[in-house]
């Protein structure tokens, strides 16, 4: 005996076709807890799983992440004084002593990957200061703020679901400390790129952006799988520093990395 009758092809068809709606922004933290509700239901779907959405559930609005994401004046100045503030000449200074000392790892990382030790090592200097200081807000709730907010949604939603896979497979913890944009690390990933292009540099079986090695060398991936190519100058007109701006959008940014990268290297 039949004991339904199958939906008419028309409507099945729209019903099947029909997008599962994304869920909406806010930019007030009066509908944070609202979102996060919906929001776990897209997580879900995309595969996270309980130990990321108790994270999720955990999270809170992060106004300071709020507050430096509409006051990025660093990236106004010109070349010139973005270096001085950034404290160029102490990261190339450091950086030659930084490769000197470990000269067999990084010499291991270009066979590698074909990234010159200049350009990771001035990376690393430029984002933590080598390690120094790795970030003191809480990752997943930044990096969800992030997602929650209307300005820039659509680019942070896969760098959430990327946090909370991270913290499903362990490589992070629902309060691990990083950037105020939730970048992680000592050379700063944001969360969707730690979890595709993180890779073990030490060889202890998993990989650990707070680790040296393993940052650096998920680094060295990353451009690689950017496009850059081995033995190639990085300078401004060139391949690889296109591809520089994969790792950072800004122009002086860029030519910051391309400046300090060769002058470590020398």
């Amino acid at each position: 005996m039949r004991l339904f009758r199958p939906l008419a092809a028309p409507i099945a068809a729209l019903l099947l076709a029909s997008p599962v709606a994304a869920a909406s922004c806010g930019n007030t933290a009066s509908g944070f807890n609202t979102w996060k509700a919906e929001f776990a239901q897209e997580a879900k779907r995309a595969g996270v799983g309980q130990r990321g959405l108790a994270a999720l559930a955990n999270t809170s609005y992060a106004k300071s992440t709020i507050a430096a994401d509409r006051n990025q004046k660093s990236f106004k100045y010109s070349l010139d004084k973005f270096m001085k503030v950034r404290g160029t000449n102490t990261i190339i200074a450091q950086g030659r002593k930084r490769k000197a000392a470990n000269a067999n790892f990084y010499a291991a990382l270009e066979r590698s990957y074909g990234v010159p030790a200049g350009v990771l090592i001035a990376i690393h200097g430029m984002e933590t200061g080598f390690g120094n200081f790795m970030g003191d807000s809480n990752v997943v709730s930044a990096i969800v703020t992030l997602t929650y907010d209307c300005r820039r949604s659509d680019f942070f939603r896969p760098h959430a679901l990327g946090a909370l896979k991270l913290v499903d497979r362990g490589s992070i913890s629902p309060g691990t400390k990083g950037a105020k944009h939730g970048e992680l690390g000592h050379t700063q990933f944001l969360p969707g790129n730690a979890l595709k292009y993180g890779v073990d540099g030490n060889g202890d079986g998993r990989v650990d952006f707070y680790n040296q090695a393993d940052a650096l060398a998920s680094t060295a991936n990353y451009l690689r799988s950017k496009g850059w190519k081995p033995g190639q100058p990085y300078g401004p007109g060139t391949r690889n520093y296109t591809v520089l701006k994969e790792w950072n959008a800004a122009t002086v940014y860029q030519q910051s990395l391309a400046i300090m990268g060769e002058q470590i290297d020398r």
